[in-house]
């Protein structure tokens, strides 16, 4: 099976190594992992923040590239993921043969976890005997109704998810929010870390990397030494 992989703006640029981890995930999966040529970001920085002709600017060159291509499109971000799924549609309301390219396209979308728990889960070569604070991403839980596949996957690589006082709140980033509220955005990440650390976790792990950034980057300001990792990050590690 060939799988395109949509990398990401946040990935490609900052953290490609979160990349090279869910490419080899894949393979391991039985997959050909092809990047497709010409992607550039999904839209969604100009979509949240109001600027949808820009937005859809983005979207259609996102999918005359994607249109091109065949087989599922995993992408390593529950709020990419969602702008693919759920948000191009309505950019192209009133545009029907741009929202049918949109509703193809959604149709062979994937989250990464969503794609391995599709596929029969990690195939985990070693166990990763670690206590794991999973973080759920706003969009891949509420968005995309995410919630099970995540820590199913964290369990079958002997990894221990512990729980932790409003594991399901936001974690205070949410994009352009982090900017333009920023006190508030910094609040809610404090009380975020304060209850990972309470929990005694060893590793945070999360599928979003907007939210890893912006929490890795309150835990180093407290000189905490929890390892922070994309889920994909987690699972190779397991598979090596």
């Amino acid at each position: 099976m060939i799988a395109q992989l949509f990398p990401t703006c946040l990935v490609n640029e900052f953290h490609p190594a979160v990349g090279m981890s869910v490419a080899r995930v894949l393979e391991r999966l039985g997959c050909s992992v092809v990047v497709p040529e010409g992607l550039t970001c999904c839209g969604q920085p100009a979509f949240n923040a109001g600027f949808h002709d820009e937005a859809r600017r983005v979207a259609r060159h996102t999918l005359r590239v994607l249109t091109a291509t065949d087989g599922p499109i995993v992408v390593p971000s529950g709020s990419c993921s969602d702008m693919l799924v759920h948000q191009y549609v309505e950019l192209f309301r009133a545009d029907a043969p741009a929202a049918d390219a949109a509703r193809g396209v959604a149709a062979r979308c994937r989250e990464f976890s969503q794609f391995v728990a599709e596929r029969g889960g990690a195939p985990a070569s070693m166990k990763t005997p670690a206590r794991v604070a999973y973080h759920p991403s706003c969009h891949l839980m509420r968005g995309l109704g995410v919630r099970r596949e995540p820590l199913e996957i964290i369990a079958s690589i002997g990894a221990q998810s512990v729980a932790f006082d409003e594991q399901e709140e936001c974690c205070g980033f949410g994009g352009l929010f982090s900017i333009k509220n920023a006190d508030i955005s910094a609040s809610m990440m404090d009380r975020k870390l304060t209850a990972i650390l309470a929990s005694g976790a060893e590793r945070l792990v999360s599928c979003d990397l907007g939210c890893l950034l912006h929490l890795e980057g309150g835990l180093r300001r407290r000189g905490a030494a929890i390892k922070v990792q994309h889920l994909a990050e987690l699972v190779d590690e397991a598979l090596e």
